[in-house]
């Protein structure tokens, strides 16, 4: 009982593959992976506005490949892309390689986990009831093409006193089926009664064959015109 695992880690090498995508041996393993870790932070935590998704990082040669996907992807670029420099050169300190930025832009936030637990945890902070929250993003999901989805919420809902768990679930959202596209995310709402956790799983179809680069390809071939070069 209660051995939970996480579905994108499931599904790591059949329909998906890392978001941080290089290979190094010895010592250079644990830099990079630290400058990884340090590189998405700053990313996420520098650029609130922007509703980022994922950080995607690869590293060809002496080369970091950086590619940050936002559902606003002007707070990233800035005027004539002054803001985007900026962050290019900070990030230019953090590692020893050079760095490319790749902005892509997000065209149906609605439909990625990590944008609705986000939105919903948002809204907890701004004391909106959970219910409606929680009601509004299935409904919005469903309109724009998901085929289920299932949002938890746990913690000190409507301030009571004792923490429960309450969850919607729309459509068919088929866990234990690895061909399955499930698209997962986790957040956190900082309430004045405490931490509200959020998960969010959306089903977006099944990938037939075995393919770790599946969904990456689906998510560029929706959102095509939405990439920004590198710089």
């Amino acid at each position: 009982m209660g051995h939970k695992s996480n579905p994108i880690g499931l599904r790591l090498q059949i329909n998906r593959t890392w978001d941080s995508r290089w290979y190094a041996e010895g010592r250079d393993y644990a830099k990079l992976l630290s400058e990884d870790v340090e590189i998405r932070k700053y990313i996420v935590k520098s650029l609130p506005q922007a509703a980022i998704s994922k950080v995607v990082i690869e590293r060809p040669a002496k080369l970091c490949r950086i590619s940050i996907y936002a559902a606003r992807p002007g707070v990233i670029i800035g005027k004539k892309g002054a803001d985007i420099e900026k962050l290019r050169a900070k990030l230019s300190k953090m590692t020893a390689s050079e760095v490319k930025l790749n902005i892509v832009e997000i065209r149906k936030p609605e439909i990625d986990a990590k944008l609705v637990a986000q939105g919903i945890a948002d809204q907890l902070i701004r004391r909106v009831a959970f219910r409606r929250a929680m009601k509004r993003a299935v409904q919005s999901a469903l309109r724009l093409g998901a085929e289920g989805i299932k949002i938890t919420c746990g913690g000190r809902l409507g301030g009571a006193e004792i923490a429960r768990v309450e969850w919607y679930r729309e459509g068919r959202v088929p866990l234990h089926t690895l061909r399955a596209n499930i698209d997962y995310a986790e957040a956190e709402a900082l309430t004045a009664y405490g931490i509200i956790g959020i998960k969010c799983w959306i089903f977006k179809g099944e990938i037939m064959a075995h393919d770790p680069t599946a969904q990456d390809r689906l998510m560029m071939e929706a959102q095509t015109s939405g990439v920004r070069p590198a710089r």
